[in-house]
This record gives C-alpha cells, sequence and structure tokens, in this order.
C-alpha cells in the first residue's frame, strides 16, 4: 500500500491505494447517483460488502438534489456510516459543478455528524467517465479548504482503486501543495 501525507493542512490528507470497502473510518463515501441505487461501481462494492440495511437505507431517504449528498449507517462495512455523494444521475455522467458541490456537502455532512474520519474514492470517474485528473484537483481542493476552516474532521482519506489513479492524485495533490505555498 502507497501512502502520500499532506504537510500543513497538516498530515490530514492521505492518499492511498487500496479498496475502500475495508476502510475502519468513520465515513467512507459512495460515489453515488442522486436517486441514491447502489448499482455497480463503489456503490455496488458497498451494496455487496455492506449489506442490504444500507440500500433500505437510501430508499427511506429517497432523491436527493444533483450535488448533495446524503448519509446512511455502515451496515456490515467497518465504517461506521456511509456518505452518498449524489454527483449524477442514474445512468447519466458526472460535471465538474456536481463533483464540487457534492465534495463538499460530504464534508459538511461529516461535520454536521460530529465524524473525525472520512474516506473518499475518485468520485465519478468510473461509471460517470470524468476525468482522472480534473476528479483530483477538484476534491483535493474541496478537501483542503474544508479542512482550513473549523470541522470535526481530522482526517480525509483519497483512497484509489489502482496505481495510475494513485500516481494522478499524488501529482496533483503535490502541485497543489506547490500552489498553496506560493501564496502563503
Amino acid at each position: 500500500m502507497t501512502v502520500t501525507r499532506a504537510t500543513d493542512r497538516g498530515e490530514r490528507i492521505e492518499i492511498r491505494q487500496g479498496d475502500l470497502t475495508e476502510m475502519d473510518t468513520d465515513a467512507i463515501v459512495n460515489a453515488a447517483n442522486n436517486d441514491l441505487q447502489l448499482g455497480g461501481g463503489v456503490a455496488g462494492a458497498i451494496r455487496r460488502k455492506g449489506g442490504p440495511k444500507i440500500q433500505a437505507e437510501c430508499d427511506e431517504i429517497g432523491t436527493v438534489p444533483l450535488g448533495g449528498a446524503a448519509i446512511t449507517s455502515g451496515g456490515h462495512l467497518k465504517a461506521r456510516h456511509v456518505i452518498h455523494a449524489a454527483s449524477m444521475q442514474l445512468g447519466g455522467t458526472t460535471s465538474a459543478h456536481t463533483l464540487r458541490s457534492s465534495t463538499a456537502h460530504a464534508l459538511r455532512i461529516a461535520a454536521q455528524n460530529g465524524l473525525k474520519t472520512i474516506a473518499f474514492p475518485a468520485v465519478g470517474t468510473g461509471i460517470a467517465a470524468f476525468p482522472l485528473r480534473d476528479c483530483a484537483e477538484i476534491m483535493l481542493r474541496e478537501a483542503s479548504r474544508h479542512l482550513a476552516g473549523p470541522t470535526s474532521v481530522e482526517k480525509v482519506y483519497f483512497v484509489l482503486f489502482d496505481k495510475e489513479a494513485l500516481k494522478v492524485f499524488e501529482e496533483v495533490f503535490r502541485d497543489i501543495q506547490k500552489d498553496t505555498g506560493k501564496s502563503e
């Protein structure tokens, strides 16, 4: 497992390759559609490992706005909660706006619930076909922005499925840190 740690927003962002559904965190984030139907990709893995309780809770919530998010229990997962970041419609694609908004909403929901640790996948880059580098840029900047303010969140993990995604997130994160260093 490869791990990259943040400096300054201080050891609070960690990038690693692995299985999101194995994370022992307060919450993992589902790359969700706004109907909260756990179909394929990350959502399918969460459904299979977490059990039917998560989908049942999603059904009780119903549809959420595009760019929104909702929280359920973690079912049988190690994570205590799943935050469903609705970056696309069922069968649709993710846009920069819905990715930015759903990432920010997921972080706000974590803070509103007093959660300390949260793990994200590369939301929207699978079934929804959003470009990986753009995803990394948006999600890492949103996490950094959130951590700069008052929040209960102490650690944000980005758990990437393969080496290519890991490499892209690490490169983008280094670039963001350089940019941040220049402006401070």
